[in-house]
Formats: structure tokens, C-alpha cells, sequence
């Protein structure tokens, strides 16, 4: 049973930054494909930005590369997701999702796992 566990949320300025986490159990993190999604005020989960089991191929939303940058630590069984630059747009409960595949996906349904999810909130 893979379980994921988001942490790091929290209320934040316009401009400034974020680490989130996603802590791993069950299951070795290099064997998933991780993903971070957003829900916000739209209530879809959008796509933010993914990496693969090597940490060698990511991918993001287009308009996130450069302020979001996307990172796994396989020994610690932990992903994460650095915000900088943050705007009130970014207001969102982020979640993350895992995979068992080779190839990345940009959809919520091929995701089988889910953490709990972390809100982040940013004022202006």
C-alpha cells in the first residue's frame, strides 16, 4: 500500500517562497513517477509539474518553469515542489500523486496514488 503524505503549506506573501514535501511509504520512491497537482478556486485539478523515477525528466505547466522547480530525494523516499515568486493566482491545495510507469502523464486519472493534500495560500 503506497502512501503519500504532503506537508509545507502554508499562508504566504505575494513574492515570496515555498518548499513543499511528499513523504513515500510503501514502496520504493525511485519505482514511481511523481507528480504535484493544484485545485483551486476552478475545483479542477490542474497539473503542475512531474518527475520521473530517476529525477532525470521532469515536466511542468506551461508558465511554472522557472518559478517551480520539481525534485526527489530517493533516499529519503521524499519529492518536493520549491514556489518562488509566488502570486495570489497560486492559491491552490496542492497535491501530490504517484505512478508505477515509465512515462510521463500530465492527467489526474493515470495517477493511482494520492497524498491528503496542503494548502497553500498567498496574499497580495
Amino acid at each position: 500500500q503506497v502512501q503519500l503524505v504532503e506537508s509545507g503549506g502554508e499562508v504566504v506573501q505575494a513574492g515570496g517562497s515555498l518548499r513543499l514535501a511528499c513523504t513515500v511509504s510503501g514502496r520504493p520512491l525511485s519505482d514511481l513517477y511523481m507528480a504535484w497537482f493544484r485545485q483551486g478556486a476552478s475545483k479542477e485539478r490542474d497539473f503542475v509539474a512531474a518527475i520521473s523515477g530517476s529525477g532525470q525528466t521532469t515536466g511542468y505547466k506551461n508558465g511554472l518553469k522557472g518559478r517551480f522547480t520539481i525534485a526527489r530525494d530517493n533516499a529519503k523516499n521524499t519529492l518536493y515542489l520549491l514556489m518562488t515568486s509566488l502570486e495570489p493566482e497560486d492559491t491552490a491545495v496542492y497535491y501530490c500523486a504517484a505512478r508505477a510507469a515509465l512515462v510521463m502523464s500530465n492527467k489526474p486519472n493515470d495517477y493511482r496514488y494520492w497524498g491528503q493534500g496542503t494548502q497553500v495560500t498567498v496574499s497580495s
